[in-house]
């Protein structure tokens, strides 16, 4: 095969281990820096410009690396793949749809998949009131946008939660706030599927004194055994979103696991080498096996 490797940056450790092996199985892969393409509308079929060159027609396969900064674009770009038949590991529907965490969750609530009690507003006159709908204090502030533990904030009283939300709502950032699941414990459980099937898990645990699991802050990883049902969440929802290729983040509470989040680029250092399961070359077995059956049809 011949993959793109969607990623601004070939030193990634992701496209690093995904540039090794594919290349290991024989496939050529090139990583395409998706910031310097330019996508032409109009054309009688879908066309890619990257350094002069219509780029479309060259892989079987693609495997978006988006970073947060640039979704629309990447997302994009994708899509553009997309039109011309490309097989994607993740849909550029999946992607916009992943990277809004209300749409997410409006998502995965009509599926009736387990969620914490969320709410989200604009109006910072009815504070009182959304805090209120949680349960009352403390509650978790997040930023609809945003990954690695990055714009996360635990509120531990109403008038912290207030200045917190009155400060976002002034910088017009959008925001939602969530119930602390107090038995959680700063832990979580990241769930990688690939295709059909969870091909690994770990659990999470924060640092010391940090209610945020995420191990780019400091966190570490621990195996973990899925439950049955936590296993039928993650892959209801990232069949649900439209991402073959994904992390799953959830917690467990007292009325069983709660979906978080879905990362439609999840990382692969801290999994891997937790697990030490080798999920880069799951993900291009995935590809060998879909690009099979395209050629089939």
């Amino acid at each position: 095969m011949k993959i793109f490797i969607l990623s601004v940056s070939k030193s990634i450790y992701s496209t690093k281990r995904l540039v090794e092996e594919a290349e290991n199985l024989g496939h050529q892969v090139i990583v395409v820096n998706h910031t310097k393409c330019t996508v032409k509308l109009g054309a009688h079929k879908p066309e890619i410009y990257l350094k002069g060159y219509n780029i479309i027609d060259f892989p079987d396969a693609i495997i978006p690396r988006i970073g947060t900064t640039v979704t629309r674009h990447g997302a994009a770009v994708v899509k553009q793949f997309e039109m011309n038949g490309i097989y994607s590991t993740a849909r550029s529907l999946g992607i916009l749809r992943s990277r809004n965490k209300v749409r997410t969750l409006q998502i995965m609530n009509r599926k009736h998949i387990p969620i914490p009690p969320t709410v989200f507003a604009i109006n910072p006159q009815n504070i009182d009131a959304q805090i209120a709908l949680l349960g009352g204090p403390p509650v978790i502030i997040k930023l609809q946008e945003g990954t690695q533990g990055k714009g996360v904030i635990l509120a531990e009283s109403a008038q912290s939660a207030k200045s917190i939300l009155d400060t976002f709502y002034k910088m017009d950032t959008s925001i939602l706030m969530q119930q602390y699941i107090k038995e959680s414990n700063g832990e979580d459980i990241r769930a990688f599927v690939v295709g059909h099937q969870v091909v690994a898990a770990m659990k999470r645990v924060g640092a010391e004194d940090d209610f945020r699991s995420n191990i780019h802050r400091g966190g570490h990883g621990e195996v973990v055994e899925l439950t049955p049902k936590e296993r039928k969440i993650a892959l209801k929802a990232t069949q649900t979103l439209g991402l073959p290729v994904a992390g799953v983040d959830m917690i467990r509470s007292n009325s069983g696991p709660l979906l978080i989040e879905v990362n439609s680029s999840p990382g692969l250092e801290g999994i891997e080498a937790t697990t030490k399961i080798n999920i880069a070359q799951a993900i291009i077995n995935h590809l060998e096996e879909n690009v099979r059956l395209k050629l089939q049809k």
